[in-house]
């Protein structure tokens, strides 16, 4: 919105300082501040607010330390954050960017899907909230939609480098844009591969394999998002350097300067992403003001899931989504933890006719809460892997 104001103003008017707006590092920066900001400032008010109306969590009482001093916490502080990102995101990106317009549709769908969630849970004092089955089919929706538009826009290309030599003395540089279902395999020298090396070439069923993947990646990330929101900051801080690590891998692959020198795929315009970025990691930190233990707000299921599809969407734009599992590392764990709990649970009912368990409880950081750490520590030592594993994930950039 405002770039285009003053892009027509500095054409126009050549009205000093207006220039700096076609720069996505000072959009982005801005962005971010504006979105601490909105989350710092708003966030106290909202608080008094939602405990007037008494919008508070319903716990269940499982056993652990500290858990029932929670109960009537303010929930659905997600909204908050979705505002936060969603504001600077329309004020400071460019509006006629596809995929600034594929983000701002897949925050606003998975922040609907965890507000009915939290709205059933509150207001209907249902615990259960809204059905896994109706998640699910908001997130395949969700993952047709993303995984549609990258294989039909003519907007959403990869620029390849096409050297031609005729006269074996002069090299000529020449650049072609491809539509291509390409993505990218971490730690690999040659490290793209087209999904439609899976279907012979076959472009149709091509399509039909990246939407099936894109519904996996969507559906696998925003729920594994929402089972790592279990204690006061977790998710906030974990989530913070994956969003990092995606900002600056779309800077990067939309420079083609810098996506030359690093040998990765150039794909024009993803540079915006950076903008989002910025602005959801300032609303993070915004958030986590609030969040971190002791938990003043929870962000509820309207920012849990919202997180994880923002993620895995991003991730699908900038063709990075093979790089999710060690980037996304926490939510890897916390998900497999579940799974392999249920699981082994139901095996050994059905073979000795009581259930066991590999972990004291799942998720995994229930697990260490049982050991009596204590929470912020639990929440610190997630942190700072996540840290780790965001550096991992820049290294790929070089290690092949």
């Amino acid at each position: 919105m405002l770039y285009t104001l003053f892009k027509y103003l500095d054409k126009v008017y050549d009205l000093p300082g207006s220039g700096m707006f076609q720069y996505i590092t000072f959009r982005g920066v801005t962005a971010f501040i504006i979105a601490m900001l909105i989350v710092i400032y708003i966030g106290k008010p909202i608080i008094r607010k939602l405990q007037k109306l008494q919008i508070g969590e319903e716990i269940r009482d499982l056993g652990l330390e500290g858990q029932l001093a929670k109960k009537g916490t303010p929930t659905m502080g997600g909204i908050l954050i979705l505002l936060a990102i969603l504001i600077p995101v329309l004020l400071f990106a460019r509006l006629d960017n596809i995929y600034i317009l594929l983000m701002i549709i897949s925050t606003i769908w998975c922040g609907a899907i965890g507000f009915l969630d939290d709205y059933i849970k509150v207001f209907r004092h249902n615990k259960e909230g809204l059905k896994g089955k109706f998640k699910i089919v908001g997130q395949i929706g969700l993952g047709i939609i993303v995984g549609t538009v990258m294989c039909f826009s003519e907007d959403i290309v990869v620029r390849e480098e096409q050297n031609s030599n005729p006269n074996h003395t002069v090299t000529i540089e020449r650049y072609e844009d491809v539509k291509t279902t390409q993505t990218t395999i971490p730690f690999f020298k040659e490290n793209e591969f087209d999904y439609s090396y899976l279907t012979g070439g076959n472009q149709t069923l091509a399509w039909v394999v990246y939407v099936l993947i894109a519904i996996f990646i969507v559906t696998a990330v925003s729920n594994a998002a929402n089972l790592t929101d279990g204690i006061d900051g977790l998710l906030t801080g974990v989530s913070i350097p994956i969003v990092v690590v995606l900002g600056v891998l779309a800077y990067l692959s939309g420079h083609i300067i810098y996506a030359n020198y690093l040998n990765i795929m150039f794909i024009p315009d993803s540079g915006e992403l950076l903008v989002f970025a910025l602005a959801m990691i300032g609303a993070l930190l915004g958030f986590l003001w609030y969040n971190s233990f002791p938990a003043q707000i929870f962000m509820g299921d309207t920012g849990s899931l919202a997180i994880g599809g923002i993620i895995a969407v991003f991730a699908l734009c900038i063709r990075k989504e093979l790089l999710l599992p060690i980037m996304c590392g926490i939510f890897l764990v916390e998900a497999l933890s579940v799974i392999i709990q249920r699981r082994y649970f139901a095996y050994t009912k059905r073979k000795y006719g009581e259930g066991r368990r590999v972990f004291l409880m799942a998720p995994i950081h229930h697990h260490y809460q049982k050991q009596n750490i204590p929470e912020s520590k639990i929440t610190m030592r997630f942190i700072i892997i996540s840290l780790l594993l965001a550096a991992v994930s820049l290294i790929t950039l070089k290690i092949r």
